[in-house]
């Protein structure tokens, strides 16, 4: 048979999209034919979501084609999961009772931390394959005591681990990046040797661990036309191109500096397989364009895609690419895409591992 690897997928914050986000996704079939699914979270959340959005859009069929009701079956442990179509599988955490919709609170940003962590543990104990995580509140989770910029710096504290860097990714366009959440001014300042040519590594083996044979990785200037051989900034001399060198000297097929008003049309036309970029605007602007479609007419967002990949931990870790839109939380309105998106990562990454 072939192999389904077992993906905990965090609920996020109790007040946000998150919970109402793996239902609908976890009423699709196509999930359970290629992993087995758990949210890591609250069922009282869980059951609070599905009364808000209501049965009748999840399209669930019995063998009869009779329409049946999604079953909810929580557990206190992996190993008591039915990883059934139909039924969803919930890690019962047992720590937010309530939450207001679209609400930020200390006790829901407890609640989301909680799920973080022990979706973590579990990966680390070796009773999951991958981790995909909802989006949190920083705010919610800073008002509970806990003081990280996001999921990334929390996997990596948690992980212990030092070397580590984000890929945003839709469809083929990929990006990865030498810092992520900082000022501009102290980005600036990280454009070093060492990060450059680490993040050219790991962008490197993300590509081959998603199966990618020989990857070709393009790497930005951080200065307009990469500097101008010195003329807007010598980063690209002094840290970058020897960066480059190195990378190349290792049996990497690495490129550039490449102008960054240029990288991102190429990467996209197919001319590279991912991206290395110097910060996180630098990155990140890109790949939403090309992600999040907004719908004039309606005045709403027609889709959300992407994903958010950690590179660099012992564990697989991916991600929603957006925030916990907190004014749609509970209405069943929010786009599910990149959620989608994230598992599909999670499945490939753990099946490559395996």
């Amino acid at each position: 048979m072939e192999y389904r690897p077992i993906v905990g997928i965090t609920m996020g914050d109790p007040a946000s999209i998150g919970p109402e986000l793996c239902i609908r996704v976890l009423s699709e079939k196509k999930f359970y034919d290629s992993c087995r699914p758990i949210i890591i979270g609250d069922v009282h959340i869980i059951q609070k979501a599905l009364a808000a959005i209501g049965q009748e859009g999840l399209k669930l069929n019995s063998k009869t084609d009779v329409e049946s009701k999604l079953i909810l079956n929580s557990v206190t442990d992996v190993a008591a999961a039915k990883f059934e179509f139909g039924t969803l599988d919930i890690l019962d955490m047992g720590i937010a009772r309530d939450a207001t919709p679209g609400k930020i609170s200390a006790n829901t940003g407890e609640a989301s931390f909680r799920y973080v962590e022990k979706v973590i543990a579990l990966a680390m104990a070796g009773e999951i394959d991958a981790t995909v995580t909802n989006a949190i509140s920083k705010e919610a989770i800073n008002l509970a005591g806990h003081n990280f910029a996001g999921h990334t710096e929390i996997y990596a504290h948690l992980t212990n681990t030092q070397k580590y860097s984000m890929m945003l990714a839709h469809d083929d366009l990929r990006v990865v990046h030498v810092s992520t959440h900082v000022s501009l001014r102290q980005a600036c300042d990280l454009v070093k040797y060492d990060r450059v040519l680490e993040v050219i590594r790991l962008a490197y083996n993300a590509c081959r661990t998603l199966g990618i044979e020989n990857p070709k990785v393009a790497v930005a200037g951080l200065n307009p036309h990469s500097g101008e051989a010195g003329m807007f900034g010598t980063e690209e001399i002094d840290e970058i191109i020897p960066a480059i060198n190195q990378a190349c000297s290792e049996g990497i097929l690495a490129e550039g500096p490449v102008p960054p008003d240029s990288v991102f049309p190429k990467a996209r036309g197919g001319w590279y397989d991912i991206v290395v970029a110097m910060y996180h605007d630098q990155g990140h602007i890109p790949l939403k364009m090309e992600g999040f479609v907004y719908d004039r007419e309606k005045q709403a967002w027609a889709a959300v895609a992407g994903v958010n990949v950690t590179l660099g931990l012992p564990i697989i870790r991916a991600s929603v690419d957006h925030g916990t839109a907190m004014g749609k939380a509970y209405k069943g309105t929010a786009s599910a895409i990149s959620l989608i998106n994230a598992i599909e990562y999670a499945i490939i990454m753990a099946k490559n591992k395996n």
